[in-house]
């Protein structure tokens, strides 16, 4: 090869390199995510307590609660599952970097200085050699070019890897929120709940005070006494089961944000009022849901990785060019510099593995890689979009069930108090009475529990819907 051949072969390299073997990725026109059912309204969404318009970043002050707020701004910054997710992302633009750099040209440098003596037989001299000092330096550089694509496929893989890793820190992230509202909910449905357990047991203890009266004045049967024992104990009994889940939702929060479970937020013990939101859910359609929700996110950028690698695997069927320059001096120590010791050299190394079968199954394997990233994919969309359809339609169910449990409450306090009013009057036996009493308070705890669900169900949506950090 002489000077002249040389610049030619380089430019027609340099042509070679724009090409790009493998498919350019594209979401086929039947992946689920494009079908018009998914992007339409929410079948479920029949409940009045809904708006439309997208769901805010931050959804959980749409509670505007105080406490709620700071639990989980806390959470966000001490998580050890956030910190995890944060983790991976910094590796996947590691991984990006050096992806990047192996477009780049590579340089590097040498120096030897040894005393030593060569073996004549090396040089086919029948005798022994003198000792020398022997040095050797010199500098390289090398530049491989991307022939066929293959380093723009790989740098297009990792990219996709990071986008991915960071939708799955904004999953983490919304996940993490939700737990927290979660517990914060559960914790202060428990003192609700507890507190109606109290409420009952205090009137149960008083109705067996007076009915004890009643019975020494002779204006009650002896049987009553128990009767109204038995009652005021299944009160008291279920108190301890509402303690219990409390702390059980303060060591979860504690540990959400950070904490040993024994350093728990002391100021939600006595925490009874269950957390509503302000105003209506805003739940959008199945178009911005998708667009919103981080799993969706990864599950699409990870198909485009899926992609790039089949044409990383093509990539490896052709021969790899790299261009390459060195420089320096080779001899004895005392004559480095002068015109005998250098040398230089410069030109293409092409290297070539011929494709056999084991070349050619790796591309099948990176085909076969992408349509499962595919079908993931599409189960990912549809699992959202179940998700949040399921999710409404309880959360719907939950609400109605909350109002016929709020009316019935208040028809059984009227009739109880009327009971109550006949009964002091000497008109209805205490039995009435003690059956109102127990309606009653049966009513009481079943509204308080229909509260707690709802405000599990509100935030299961909030979950669904994916909202926090849009992209």
């Amino acid at each position: 090869m002489n000077a002249r051949t040389l610049p030619a072969l380089c430019l027609a390299f340099a042509v070679g390199a724009c090409t790009t073997v493998g498919p350019d990725y594209r979401l086929p026109d039947k992946a689920a995510i494009n079908a018009p059912a998914a992007r339409g309204a929410f079948a479920g969404a029949t409940f009045t307590e809904h708006a439309g318009g997208d769901l805010p970043d931050q959804w959980w002050r749409l509670y505007d609660d105080p406490q709620l707020n700071r639990l989980v701004a806390e959470a966000l910054a001490a998580n050890a599952d956030l910190r995890v997710a944060a983790a991976n992302l910094s590796r996947s633009e590691a991984i990006v970097q050096e992806a990047e750099g192996a477009k780049d040209i590579k340089a590097g440098a040498s120096a030897t200085a040894v005393r030593a003596r060569e073996a004549g037989e090396a040089y086919i001299i029948p005798h022994a050699l003198p000792v020398e000092n022997l040095a050797n330096a010199g500098i390289r550089l090398s530049y491989q070019i991307d022939l066929v694509g293959g380093l723009k496929r790989a740098a297009e893989a990792a990219e996709a890897d990071t986008e991915a890793s960071r939708a799955a820190l904004d999953l983490a992230r919304i996940s993490i929120a939700a737990d927290v509202a979660q517990a914060y909910a559960e914790a202060c449905s428990a003192g609700h709940e507890q507190a109606v357990a109290e409420q009952a047991a205090d009137l149960q203890q008083k109705n067996l005070d007076a009915v004890t009266r009643l019975v020494a004045a002779g204006r009650s049967m002896a049987a009553d006494v128990p009767r109204a024992g038995a009652l005021a104990a299944q009160s008291r009994a279920a108190i301890p089961a509402h303690i219990a889940r409390r702390r059980l939702a303060l060591y979860r929060l504690a540990v959400l944000t950070g904490h040993p479970p024994a350093d728990y937020p002391r100021e939600l013990e006595t925490c009874a009022r269950v957390p509503r939101p302000g105003q209506p859910i805003p739940i959008g359609d199945g178009t911005a849901l998708l667009r919103r929700r981080p799993d969706v996110r990864q599950a699409e950028r990870s198909l485009a990785a899926a992609t790039a690698r089949v044409g990383v695997a093509t990539a490896a069927l052709y021969p790899t060019v790299t261009l390459g320059l060195s420089a320096g001096a080779t001899g004895l120590l005392d004559h480095m510099g002068q015109a005998g010791t250098r040398r230089w050299s410069f030109g293409p190394l092409i290297s070539w593995t011929i494709p056999g079968d084991e070349e050619k199954a790796r591309v099948r394997q990176a085909d076969a890689g992408a349509a499962a990233a595919l079908a993931r994919f599409d189960a990912v969309v549809l699992r959202a979009l179940q998700e949040i359809e399921s999710d409404l339609a309880l959360l719907a169910r939950d609400l109605d069930r909350n109002s016929a449990l709020r009316r019935a409450r208040d028809d059984t306090a009227d009739a109880a108090q009327q009971v109550r009013t006949l009964f002091a009057t000497g008109r209805l036996p205490y039995l009435d009475d003690l059956n109102a009493q127990r309606m009653l308070t049966e009513a009481d705890a079943a509204l308080a529990a229909s509260d707690a669900q709802v405000a599990t169900d509100q935030i299961r949506v909030f979950l669904a819907l994916g909202g926090g950090w849009e992209r």
